[in-house]
């Protein structure tokens, strides 16, 4: 069964209930439904064939919504894009996937004359469709030439060729924290069975709602989007990401049950929004992803939002979403482990040889089940790299313990080495947590002629009051050897980060060399 399939049934079971709400508007299955299939009859029209790419540059939106599941019905590739990106890194990801169809919104428009110069050098077509905002359905424009009239939903469902569920469903584009993107290739069946697995273990169902603050083209986002319409649940889109107070008054307006972020999300909560003076009574669970939730922060979300049940969970492009979730009650025993593998994920801790290490041993994660990607777009050599005969390697180091959870102790490429030792920059950062006027904290290798490299602190203040810097380091002398306390603490507004939310570290690595 495919997730068209699966949204299909909710269709049938309630098609007037509410699938998204939107800048004041409800949407329902019906509503979506009908958006989906037109967009699905329109690229039938337009000529293009089954596996051929269709790149979404659009916020989330509800014609983000409609778009997405009439590619995926249509049996087209769905290639969703950062609407915030730069001409290059547009160019870049252009060239490597070769689209025939792109899809821009409002303000995705400074992106034509890169699509331009991208279709002159091409001989395949490419349609350019602009998406016109603020229409309850899904309504395109199109700014390319020969490619017929502009489509709109005339009612008519037609039916497209069936998927199946090897099929090439979706390349989410990934380049981590550094380096070149890398197009990450996920089937109907990795969607549909990492769907299955998280609405397992959060026990979603028709009566529960997302705020929805991550944007869908990154892989947690999209998780948000598949699971709920799977479920008959309701999709509540912010409209920004910087006035957290009015997040906090969607959540409450719209009693929404279930809210996801990153660390960095729980962190503007906790210091930078009015979530402490409101209350929250059909908040049903919390889920953080994207990195790890400070052992200091959890305690303090759970305090925040004392009736709601906190997933902490972790995951990875390169396997649809979700490989692992702590579950709320084993938090008080397991604080700061990554939990054990979902339904259907085997995780082991391996060196690299493959052989498996005994409990308590640090080793790379790696992982098997359906989840797992087909491989890199166009780049069998990256593909080779990290899909091996034992499975997905993470390139997270970890240790289980007895019971066989997870711990991470950092990523091979974060692991700061001073003298003869590794250290992981969580442990510092744990430290320096501990002062409530510190709102984030992230620390990196700094190159050293003696050591070879020495730890850097970069430091978020929690307020606009200035920080005790000399505190703050006579409590790393307190908690940590000598060789893993920093040497230099930063003052900084804000931490670099990716789209998805993660630490450029490379980025705070430079910026020390200036």
């Amino acid at each position: 069964m495919t997730l068209w399939s699966l949204f299909e049934i909710q269709v049938q079971l309630r098609p007037a209930a509410v699938a998204v709400h939107h800048d004041g508007v409800d949407y329902t299955y019906q509503d979506v439904w009908e958006g989906a299939n037109a967009f699905a009859n329109w690229l039938e029209d337009a000529g293009t064939d089954p596996g051929d790419r269709v790149v979404l540059l659009l916020p989330n939106c509800i014609q983000y919504v409609t778009c997405f599941l009439g590619i995926l019905k249509s049996g087209r590739v769905a290639v969703p894009l950062n609407p915030g990106m730069s001409t290059t890194e547009l160019e870049t990801i252009l060239e490597d996937c070769r689209p025939r169809v792109v899809i821009l919104g409002e303000a995705s428009h400074a992106f034509e004359e890169t699509i331009a110069r991208f279709r002159d050098r091409i001989s395949v077509p490419v349609a350019v469709l602009s998406v016109i905002n603020g229409s309850q359905q899904l309504a395109v424009t199109e700014t390319a030439e020969g490619n017929g009239e502009p489509h709109r939903n005339n009612g008519v469902v037609r039916n497209c060729l069936p998927q199946r569920l090897r099929d090439l469903a979706q390349i989410l584009y990934t380049s981590g924290t550094t380096g070149r993107p890398k197009g990450v290739m996920l089937s109907h069946r990795n969607l549909v069975s990492n769907c299955q697995s998280i609405v397992n273990y959060l026990a979603l169902d028709h009566r529960d709602s997302v705020l929805v603050v991550l944007p869908f083209f990154y892989s947690y986002g999209n998780s948000l989007l598949i699971t709920h319409l799977s479920t008959g649940a309701r999709l509540v889109l912010a409209n920004d990401v910087v006035f957290w107070n009015r997040h906090m008054d969607l959540l409450e307006q719209q009693r929404v049950t279930g809210f996801a972020g990153v660390p960095s999300t729980f962190a503007m909560l906790l210091f930078r929004s009015n979530a402490a003076r409101k209350k929250f009574p059909d908040l049903r669970y919390l889920t953080c992803a994207g990195g790890g939730l400070l052992p200091s922060h959890v305690a303090k979300v759970r305090e925040l939002f004392p009736h709601s049940e906190l997933f902490l969970m972790y995951g990875q492009t390169e396997a649809t979403a979700r490989l692992s979730t702590l579950m709320p009650e084993e938090i008080d025993e397991k604080l700061g482990s990554i939990g054990r593998g979902i339904p259907g994920v085997t995780l082991t801790v391996l060196d690299s040889e493959g052989r498996r290490l005994p409990s308590g041993e640090v080793g790379e994660i790696v992982a098997r089940g359906p989840g797992i990607m087909l491989g890199y777009w166009n780049d069998p050599e990256g593909t080779r790299r990290v899909l091996r005969p034992e499975g997905l390697r993470t390139g997270d180091l970890a240790y289980a313990d007895a019971d066989g959870h997870l711990f991470i102790i950092g990523r091979n490429n974060d692991m700061i080495k001073t003298g003869a030792y590794r250290i992981s920059p969580h442990e510092i950062e744990d430290v320096i947590l501990r002062h409530d006027d510190v709102a984030e904290v992230a620390v990196v290798g700094d190159p050293d002629e003696m050591w070879g490299e020495i730890p850097v602190a970069f430091v978020v203040p929690a307020t606009d009051h200035s920080l005790d810097i000399e505190k703050i380091l006579e409590t790393c002398r307190q908690s940590l050897p000598r060789y893993k306390q920093p040497r230099r603490i930063r003052v900084v507004d804000t931490l670099p980060r990716t789209a998805s939310g993660k630490v450029r570290r490379t980025a705070l690595r430079e910026s020390l060399r200036c």
